[in-house]
């Protein structure tokens, strides 16, 4: 499985953080703040937006370093992604992700 696949199976190289921070693109660091804060009601200031992937040495958002319990679950399991978890088609947690982003069961099954 390629590296940039996050542990919940979304492709890192297609986020929109990961994607500013490569290009260093401050009109899509703004974008995606705006974007971001709109889906999730809270303020996310485009200085937020830098992200080198989920499961690779770098920097990474507030959200995927400190909250994200998809993350924070499958590092503690020592597992590579969700797709290594016997429970990954029954997690609740994890179907935040996959319910809306079919891509993301495809990469976990990679």
């Amino acid at each position: 499985m390629k590296d940039m696949i996050g542990y919940c199976g979304l492709d890192c190289e297609k986020c929109d953080a990961y994607l500013a921070t490569i290009h260093n693109d401050q009109a899509l660091r703004e974008k995606t703040a705006k974007k971001w804060s709109e889906m999730n009601h809270v303020e996310i200031l485009p200085e937020y937006i830098n992200c080198e992937g989920c499961r690779v040495n770098g920097v990474k958002t507030y959200f995927c370093e400190q909250m994200c319990e998809i993350r924070k679950c499958a590092s503690a399991k020592g597992f590579t992604t969700c797709g290594d978890c016997a429970e990954h088609e029954s997690c609740g947690t994890l179907a935040m992700i996959t319910a809306h982003c079919p891509d993301a069961v495809e990469n976990l099954k990679g």
